[in-house]
């Protein structure tokens, strides 16, 4: 479970950074598999791997690796990785089954970053935070696991502390930058390869220009609530539904298809007869 300090600096920012969240050895087997799979292009698949831009735009220099516990046995532990897995059911809601709604790696090359996007001015129910009678009840948070080091020049994660909470647009809406050095009072993440960066979606936020050359690499899984559905409608594969345990199981999968005994659909487990 979260500590009493960090849900105190997560209601106050939207965010808190979990420290040596993943030891080396499962950094370097999720790298590993990443080099093994690339390079792929922009709207390639591969199994059920698919690959786009950062926000679907195309972009080779800008690479999202969808689908990525499909990937392996050391992605799918990090679906319930216990660094973080009470945090998360804390933040979405103790009540609440959970979900995860996306699970990509980006690797993001020289030159790229990531516009302002997202904020509680929205009000956007898949995104919202909310506290309420001692229970969280966020629609979105998000485990941003760095798999290379992330500091000065490599295009850092950058949020704006608050905005998770805020009512007025920032004026930086107006031009959407292309990353977020510009935007008064958004931060840079830095983060080691290891760490992880634990945020409420609806906290605005971007990415800095890398300007360092080789590659920034993270892994981002998505939970919020059990009702919710796949951001592009990605559906987990019959092969991994079959292998993951239990508890992992409900987590991809909150509500298998209610389907007749015997009966599946291509591609999606049905609920056993």
């Amino acid at each position: 479970m979260p500590t009493e300090m960090e849900e105190y600096l997560f209601d106050l920012r939207g965010y808190i950074i979990l420290e040596r969240a993943v030891c080396e050895d499962d950094v370097r087997e999720m790298n590993k598999a990443v080099d093994a799979i690339l390079p792929m292009g922009p709207g390639e698949w591969r199994g059920p791997l698919h690959t786009l831009g950062a926000e679907g735009d195309g972009s080779s220099d800008n690479l999202v690796i969808e689908n990525i516990f499909e990937a392996g046995e050391v992605f799918e532990r990090m679906i319930d990785h216990p660094s973080w897995i009470d945090h998360t059911r804390r933040f979405v809601g103790s009540t609440d089954q959970m979900f995860i709604d996306e699970a990509f790696v980006n690797v993001r090359q020289l030159k790229a970053g990531l516009s302002l996007h997202s904020g509680a001015h929205k009000r956007r129910i898949r995104t919202q935070y909310r506290y309420h009678d001692g229970e969280f009840r966020c629609g979105q948070i998000n485990i941003l696991l760095a798999l290379t080091d992330i500091g000065s020049g490599d295009g850092p994660t950058m949020l704006i502390p608050g905005s998770h909470k805020s009512n007025v647009i920032h004026p930086a809406f107006a031009d959407r930058p292309e990353s977020l050095e510009s935007v008064e009072g958004a931060i840079e993440i830095y983060l080691r390869a290891g760490d992880a960066a634990l945020f409420v979606d609806c906290t605005a936020h971007g990415a800095g220009i890398r300007t360092n050359e080789g590659e920034r690499r993270i892994l981002l899984y998505r939970y919020g609530p059990g009702w919710a559905n796949n951001r592009y409608g990605y559906g987990p594969s019959e092969a991994l539904i079959e292998r993951l345990t239990p508890e992992r199981r409900k987590i991809i999968q909150p509500k298998p298809p209610l389907l007749p005994p015997g009966v599946k659909i291509d591609g999606v487990a049905s609920l056993e007869s």
